[in-house]
């Protein structure tokens, strides 16, 4: 017999959905990662090839969320798959790894990746900007407690907003007369001063992965939305398709307006390509556009983040406390404060780039994991997709995780070792978790 898990009210529709899945992915790294990795493949076909090899990797995962989505529609996301196909153990390794350890680094790293950026828009003093993180958090985690409808609005508009934004460059880049097709040419042949083949591919892959990463967290938002069967895979294919025409269209306009030749460091890129376009004015707009990206990002986290810590608390995996709803507001209140609680301690401490470091190997794996639990369901996949796509996505995450080892394998063990405290650590939290059932396929 299955447990019925207590679950927030129905409040977000399919554009929160996509929302997430777009406000996730098209973060900070979008003004950054292409101009990297045009210098380094030096050839814009390699770089558009790679954004498409990356969206192939991620419809894939894709596909198989959606499938998983309509089995469990249950906030929690990869939690929830992990504990039915692989057991309460696997499950708890994952929810300590993500809700306890990453998103923590993740939340601060963007709010603090802001500070030079808004440092451009607004005269503030450097005390201010140093108190910005730390108001930005607060400021999403307030959102969040008054309610799913209103953080669910705010993370819409946001993202809606950015992607107006973003188009909107593209859009005057081609009609303003600064972009010039020859800039693209000859399309294959590599520039001089370009990297190695192998190594600007593989580091290519690695900084696209990341650029596209977090198009999952819509997952852990299911127990939320309405007619998840329907929104659900909506929200996956249509968010990977966006984010996907997104990358190629602004790394097309980037080259044209800057050719590779021309570009110098990440950070320099931002400042030369508003140059051209916008003159003297091109920093402070260009810096307004990195913000709105980036409190898309936050919005969608800080949103969806908190139902892994909710999750595992239904399920007996957690202190019972973040398990429960406010009375009012119909919010997982204790989750969320205890998320924006830890991304500023990861803040104070200034560790959030160690962090990311460490557990990125980590998260990979285990997206590989979740997608796996498809062929551990009791009732079997009829989808035209099945198992192409799931073999596909964790062969590329088993590729990815080996470039990443390759690279640097120090912070890939160190995060090995996090994930398994988790297992001594799990003793003090879940004394009755033998006896809990798993929820049941397709409740």
């Amino acid at each position: 017999m299955a447990i019925v898990q207590k679950q927030p009210e129905k409040q977000l529709g399919l554009a929160a959905a996509i929302a997430v899945v777009i406000g996730e992915s098209i973060a900070l790294g979008i003004f950054l990662t292409p101009a990297a990795m045009a210098k380094s493949l030096g050839s814009p076909l390699l770089l558009g090839l790679v954004w498409l090899g990356m969206a192939l990797m991620a419809m894939c995962g894709a596909l198989c969320y959606s499938e998983l989505a309509i089995r469990f529609p249950e906030s929690g996301g990869e939690y929830v798959y992990l504990r039915v196909g692989y057991g309460e153990r696997v499950g708890f390794l994952y929810g300590w790894m993500s809700s306890i350890v990453m998103y923590p680094g993740v939340a601060a790293a963007l709010a603090v990746g802001s500070v030079p950026y808004l440092a451009q828009v607004l005269p503030l003093s450097q005390r201010a900007l140093a108190a910005t993180p730390t108001l930005v958090l607060c400021l999403f985690c307030v959102i969040n407690l008054l309610g799913t409808r209103l953080s669910g609005v705010v993370l819409s508009s946001v993202n809606i907003l950015k992607l107006l934004v973003l188009f909107a460059l593209v859009g005057w880049a081609a009609v303003s007369g600064h972009a010039h097709m020859s800039n693209l040419l000859p399309l294959a042949a590599r520039r001089p001063g370009s990297d190695a083949i192998f190594p600007a591919v593989a580091g290519a892959a690695v900084s696209a992965f990341f650029s596209f990463g977090g198009w999952w967290e819509a997952s852990k938002i299911a127990g939320e939305v309405r007619n998840p069967k329907r929104s659900l895979p909506l929200a996956f294919i249509g968010g990977v398709t966006i984010v996907t025409a997104v990358y190629l269209l602004i790394s097309a306009a980037f080259l044209s307006v800057l050719p590779i030749e021309r570009l110098t460091s990440n950070t320099a890129f931002v400042a030369q390509f508003g140059g051209v376009l916008f003159g003297d004015a091109g920093a402070r707009v260009l810096s307004l556009c990195v913000l709105i990206c980036v409190c898309g990002g936050i919005a969608a986290l800080t949103m969806a983040a908190p139902r892994v810590c909710y999750a595992m608390a239904q399920s007996g995996a957690f202190f019972p406390a973040f398990g429960k709803l406010h009375s009012r507001f119909g919010t997982p209140a204790n989750a969320i404060l205890l998320q924006t609680g830890l991304s500023l301690a990861v803040l104070m401490l200034g560790a959030f780039d160690r962090v990311l470091a460490y557990i990125i190997f980590s998260a990979v794996l285990f997206l590989a994991l979740t997608a796996s639990t498809l062929f551990r369901m009791e009732k079997p996949v009829l989808a035209w997709w099945y198992p192409v796509a799931p073999v596909l996505f964790i062969v590329f995450c088993a590729l990815i995780s080996f470039l990443i080892l390759m690279h640097d394998p120090v912070p890939a063990l160190v995060g090995i070792a996090i994930v398994l405290f988790g297992i001594p650590l799990r003793r003090f939290f879940i004394p009755r978790q033998a006896v809990l059932p798993q929820t049941a396929e397709g409740s």
